[in-house]
């Protein structure tokens, strides 16, 4: 059975903070990309799974058949950073099954009706809700974007947002 050594919401997904600060401070040997876009796309499927450091596999799943591989066999061994692109995908796998302690927030990128509220992540009212269901459930949320920044906690962050 796996670990899932951190549960990353990062719009970006696989990218140079990912691969270099993420992987070496959580001590991950796998990847397992959480999206249903990017699992359809073969051509953008193969960059990521190329861009992994070396003696890191790269998986990547839609949300249905994440939380099938989790139900049948939990991503077999190892120290996993999940990794996912929204807070909608993040509810609807934890639903699915695949519970985690303790998420971090990323980078959640601008568009209209989203407020910024630490660095460059933004959130809305529906990624608000999400993260209050979650919090209810007993999850931990941070937000943090670079090992070096000190983690805020969603309670902070919901202040701002408010």
């Amino acid at each position: 059975m796996a670990e899932i050594v951190l549960c990353r919401i990062d719009s970006r997904l696989i990218h140079g903070q990912v691969m270099t600060k993420w992987v070496n401070q959580s001590q991950a040997n796998k990847i397992v990309v959480v999206s249903d876009e990017l699992a359809a796309d073969e051509f953008m499927r193969e960059i990521y799974l190329l861009s992994a450091p070396a003696g890191v596999k790269v998986e990547c799943y839609g949300i249905a058949d994440t939380i099938s591989h989790w139900a049948d066999n939990q991503f077999e061994s190892g120290k996993v950073l999940l990794l996912l692109p929204d807070l909608k995908s993040m509810k609807q796998v934890y639903d699915g099954g695949v519970t985690v302690d303790q998420i971090q927030v990323g980078g959640l990128g601008g568009a209209p009706n989203r407020k910024v509220v630490f660095q460059n992540i933004t959130l809305d009212d529906p990624d608000v809700e999400i993260l209050e269901y979650l919090q209810g459930k007993g999850v931990g949320i941070i937000f943090q974007t670079i090992p070096e920044d000190v983690p805020m906690k969603f309670d902070e962050i919901l202040k701002r947002y408010r």
